[in-house]
């Protein structure tokens, strides 16, 4: 592991070593605990190279706040990050960010600013400008690391929130990954500021998060008035009355408008406390949805991903998203306009603007599509647009555009999805993950017997042991979208099983 405090030896790093990898990175603050190992384990899980920064960043302290204090344990903390698998350690210096302020105490660079209506709630109302610190210290390190995944805990969730627009309206090309909330046996959410607690006050802080989960029984039964949530809390939380509420509130989980009156099944709500448990201000938080699940099922070519995949879908009443219709569509597309499979910016230009439509149709029939309004069904299916899909798939723009209407269709649940990617890149927080493989003998004896029902008696075994080997090891070693088993997906090896069994 190495540990550079300066810009030009980073980058200088990552030029050299980085080149061709995926580069993850995990923004700190220091004071490692079992949370940041969390968000460490699932970056060197899902990319090649780790980046850990550890800075505390004044601009995200009020006047008032612990900045002076704030805990730093930088020899623990490179321990940490070196058993875990950390690549790199960027530890930089106020002076070297540029961030250092003039004699009198001011500081005048250019700094971000996410929109009011993001940070003038919650804990906005009270740490004015520290959304804007933190916005501008985590542009700093995307700008500077370039990194393909950038990975958050969903404790902060306002800051979670406020990142993901800042990548969407500025638009950068990191993946913003949040990770879910680790809690001590307790309840107690991990933080860094939990070290300032006594253990009677560590305690007393149990009521936060006792307190949400007393909102999400009601809410799980049914209710949605907001303020009979809010009471449900609230009458916790009043056991404890050395806990110092300092808010309750209903926000929609991605704008952070605030919800006041009745929560819709449609509408993903965040319910956050923010309370002083002595001296120490604590956060936590909860999500309130009802969607339906998302159930994805990764694993290389010839598993029997799709066939089992429509079964799930039917048997439990949920949507087959046919990810692969999609790519047809667009491989379609660029036959039917003749554009040269090349020349990736006119196909760039005619993806990105395509609208492409499902039409869900029951098993056995296969998925409908249309295209730009036309029904093209049947056409995506012919030997031209096959033989042109490949191709077409392995283009950054029809991955990614596809990927942006990918999750659309999945936003409201009840989706079952297939792929080489889907829980790691698709929808990473899917309910369930399954990856489902098989060895190279047992898939090439698979496609043997196709092949040998289709009359096709020219085809050699050994050739298709060879054949699926070497597309496994392109599908695991691409550029984009690698072939990876998420690290909390469930493996299924199907050797020897019927597609019933599996």
């Amino acid at each position: 592991m190495r540990v550079f405090q300066t810009i030009a030896g980073l980058q200088t790093y990552l030029r050299e070593t980085g080149r061709g990898k995926t580069i993850g990175l995990v923004p700190t603050m220091g004071a490692l605990h079992a949370g940041h190992g969390s968000l460490i384990k699932r970056a060197v899980a899902e990319t090649d190279l780790v980046v850990l920064s550890i800075f505390v960043n004044p601009l995200q302290f009020g006047p008032q706040e612990d900045f002076s204090c704030y805990p730093r344990s930088f020899d623990g903390d490179r321990q940490l990050a070196a058993s875990l698998g950390v690549a790199v350690i960027f530890a930089p210096t106020i002076a070297s960010l540029g961030m250092a302020a003039d004699p009198e105490g001011n500081s005048h660079q250019t700094t971000v600013l996410p929109p009011a209506s993001m940070t003038d709630v919650l804990c906005g109302v009270y740490r004015p400008g520290h959304f804007q610190g933190v916005a501008t210290i985590v542009t700093k390190l995307f700008t500077l690391i370039c990194p393909d995944v950038a990975y958050f805990g969903e404790k902060d969730a306002q800051q979670l929130a406020i990142i993901r627009r800042l990548v969407k309206d500025l638009n950068l090309t990191v993946t913003i990954r949040g990770c879910p909330i680790v809690r001590e046996a307790s309840g107690l959410a991990l933080s860094s500021r939990n070290q300032y607690l006594s253990e009677a006050e560590k305690q007393a802080a149990t009521v936060l998060f006792r307190s949400l989960q007393g909102a999400l029984a009601v809410y799980t039964q049914g209710e949605r008035q907001v303020t009979v949530i809010f009471d449900a809390a609230k009458q916790i939380l009043a056991t404890v009355p050395t806990v110092k509420l300092q808010y309750l509130e209903m926000v929609n989980a991605v704008t952070l408008t605030p919800i006041t009156n009745v929560l819709t099944d449609k509408t993903p709500a965040l319910l956050a406390i923010a309370a002083y448990v002595g001296d120490t201000r604590l956060i936590d938080n909860v999500m309130l949805k009802t969607r339906s699940p998302i159930i994805s099922i990764d694993g290389p070519a010839g598993a029997g991903k799709s066939t089992v995949t429509r079964q799930v879908a039917d048997r439990l009443g949920l949507t087959y998203l046919d990810t692969g219709a999609m790519y047809r569509a667009i491989a379609w597309l660029i036959w039917d306009q003749n554009i040269d499979l090349k020349d990736q910016a006119t196909i760039a230009e005619y993806a990105s603007q395509a609208e492409i439509e499902l039409i869900p149709r029951p098993a056995p029939q296969l998925t409908g599509v249309k295209v730009n309004g036309q029904d093209v069904s049947d056409a995506i299916r012919t030997p031209e647009v096959t033989q042109r899909v490949s191709a077409i798939a392995a283009q950054a723009a029809v991955r990614e555009k596809l990927l942006h209407l990918q999750q659309a269709y999945g936003e409201q649940g009840g989706v079952v999805a297939e792929g080489r990617d889907i829980g790691t890149h698709v929808f990473p927080d899917a309910e369930l993950k399954i990856f489902l493989t098989a060895s190279v003998a047992e898939r090439a004896r698979r496609r043997f017997k196709d092949f040998q029902a289709q009359g096709k008696t020219d085809i050699d075994l050994n050739t298709l042991e060879a054949e699926i080997a070497e597309r496994d090891h392109l599908d695991s070693t691409r550029a984009i979208a690698p072939l990876r088993k998420a690290s909390d997906a469930i493996e299924v090896i199907t050797d020897g099983l019927t597609i019933e069994q599996v």
